[in-house]
């Protein structure tokens, strides 16, 4: 019952929204301010910000928007990493026979792909993030550990790229997939063939300064997902289960399935 009547009143307030902006533009027609009418300015700017309200706000709780920002920074810094790889190993996006690296790029994070990638062979999340770091994997392994990585972050995510009231992310799911994160880079950072080569290249320790561009990415990701899931957990009074791992044994925690 209350939610039901939770959503009659927003789409009240979304219907008041509307026709209040589509009286006001009737009613402003026939007449223009005058250019020296006291306050005329200030009137304009209050009209464009009404026409520019967009209702879908009113739905959203303060922690909804926070979650949405996180949302966008991580996908931001995923696509980075996407690229950075990509950069430091164009054998991989020519395995796929793309004409360039933006090509791959557009391709790999298409929406409509949902993740799925054919060269994984219908390993998602995790499993494809270990799949391109196999040492006999011979397909894109940029691509296939890419989107592990998105399809395991989306899954976090409750598979939504906004968020209203009506939603509730679990905050053990965004705690798992940091950690998870973690395990991942130090793998990429370290998964080499049986001649001690690095199967993908990353941060470059050679340099001076030491490239750890990588890195940087990987920890504004994890530093997202950590804030956000703390803030969800206050908010709902929720108990996160911390773990605790040596990257070089640790294993990929559940995302998935959780509740």
């Amino acid at each position: 019952m209350r939610v039901a009547a939770a959503l009659g009143l927003l789409l009240l307030l979304a219907a008041c929204a509307q026709t209040g902006a589509q009286t006001g533009a009737r009613a402003g027609a026939p007449k223009a301010a005058k250019p020296d009418a006291p306050g005329a300015d200030q009137a304009r700017a209050i009209g464009d910000s009404v026409a520019g309200f967009d209702p879908k706000q009113i739905g959203k709780s303060d922690v909804d928007r926070v979650a949405d920002i996180h949302r966008r920074e991580v996908f931001a810094s995923l696509r980075v990493l996407a690229e950075k790889l990509y950069r430091r190993n164009p054998r991989e996006w020519k395995k796929g026979g793309h004409a360039g690296v933006e090509i791959a790029l557009d391709r790999l994070l298409d929406p409509r792909t949902g993740w799925r990638l054919p060269a994984a062979a219908g390993r998602r999340g995790t499993d494809a993030m270990l799949l391109a770091l196999r040492e006999d994997f011979g397909g894109d392994r940029v691509a296939v550990f890419v989107a592990g990585v998105g399809d395991m972050l989306n899954v976090a995510f409750d598979e939504k790229t906004e968020f209203f009231m009506l939603d509730e992310l679990d905050p053990q799911k965004l705690y798992n997939s940091a950690r998870n994160l973690e395990v991942a880079a130090w793998k990429l950072a370290n998964a080499r063939d049986a001649g001690g080569a690095l199967l993908l290249l990353s941060n470059d320790m050679t340099q001076q300064p030491a490239n750890l561009s990588f890195e940087r990415e990987f920890g504004k990701m994890i530093g997202n997902l950590d804030l956000l899931a703390a803030l969800i957990a206050d908010k709902g009074h929720r108990t996160i289960a911390r773990v605790a791992q040596s990257l070089a044994t640790a294993v990929f925690l559940p995302v998935a399935g959780l509740r």
